[in-house]
């Protein structure tokens, strides 16, 4: 069965080569081949992102969303999948979701009211298995910290830590791709 993966990309500017999630990306459809269809839309203001026009996006989108779908967001785009997860509903099947760099909104100096997720944002997700985190220690934006507070809140995920990839991960990582192509 082919799947799509909709994947969210990180705040700031997405348009330069190396810019945002941009290396991630080219990475990401290197590594899965032109057979898979991986959907990564312009989220609004990425430079100046609000949860609420992000939100709107998402609303757009999902209804068009075909069978299942595969999840992935990196750094801001994560975080807004998961909110919007936790308090929306969700019509198509997740096959999986795999949330990369993603900051724990809440914790000191990530204290940003409308990206916080409610004190008990695991019941109202939807069943997501397998669910993986990644996050590099050498992460010089979002502290590694910051998923091992996720790791604690959601226990059935597989927390990953590549060495060397910092935030945006702009080298190919083959343990991606490979948990990525298990989901498809």
């Amino acid at each position: 069965m082919k799947h799509t993966i909709l994947f969210i990309h990180s705040a700031g500017s997405q348009e330069g080569e190396h810019e945002g999630s941009n290396d991630l990306l080219r990475h990401l459809r290197a590594g899965l081949g032109a057979d898979v269809t991986l959907l990564a839309p312009r989220m609004p203001s990425p430079d100046s992102p609000t949860y609420a026009s992000w939100k709107q996006a998402l609303d757009a989108l999902v209804p068009t969303l075909p069978g299942e779908v595969v999840l992935m967001g990196h750094s801001l785009g994560g975080s807004v999948l998961l909110k919007y997860l936790s308090e929306e509903a969700f019509a198509p099947r997740i096959a999986g979701m795999v949330l990369i760099a993603m900051p724990y909104w809440g914790m000191d100096d990530w204290e940003v009211d409308e990206y916080l997720l409610r004190k008990d944002f695991p019941t109202g997700l939807p069943v997501i298995r397998p669910l993986y985190l990644y996050h590099s220690e050498d992460d010089d934006v979002v502290s590694f910290e910051h998923v091992h507070y996720y790791a604690g809140k959601l226990p059935a995920a597989t927390v990953r830590t590549p060495v060397g990839m910092g935030h945006v991960f702009a080298k190919p990582c083959p343990a991606l791709v490979g948990d990525v192509r298990s989901l498809l």
